[in-house]
């Protein structure tokens, strides 16, 4: 995990000075560009500072780490992952009636909320019943 929290550190060092270059540019008249930038700078150290105590709490070096590492080193579960499940389209389907509805009707948005329902109880029922039940 030495190169993550680096590379966000990096990227935190790089949004704190652009963040106060941007405040005398603008004579801190524009705060919102500002305090946009001095939040950026804040994820990159809290993503920067987790990774790193991460770090320190496993011993030795994790199989990501070993560039000569295989994928198969890597220990524990995934999870299982459908693989023939139209579900997630379904409800990415909802997902974006619902954004559309935003910008278009509330009518739109309360269509998509209704069918995003109907997708993820199909998706989380999937298994419970029909050809591929438990």
């Amino acid at each position: 995990m030495r190169a993550e929290y680096k590379l966000f550190g990096v990227v935190a060092a790089f949004f704190l000075p652009v963040a106060l270059i941007y405040g005398f540019a603008t004579h801190w008249r524009e705060p919102v560009g500002f305090v946009g930038l001095l939040l950026c700078f804040g994820l990159g150290m809290m993503i920067s500072f987790y990774l790193w105590a991460t770090a320190r709490r496993l011993p030795g070096e994790r199989p990501e780490d070993n560039p000569a590492g295989e994928i198969d080193e890597q220990e524990g579960e995934y999870g299982f992952f459908s693989p023939h499940s139209w579900w997630p389209l379904a409800l990415a389907g909802a997902s974006a009636l619902c954004f559309l509805g935003v910008a278009v009707g509330w009518w739109l948005f309360i269509i998509g909320a209704f069918l995003g329902v109907v997708a993820l109880v199909g998706w989380t029922f999937e298994y419970f019943h029909g050809e591929h039940a438990a």
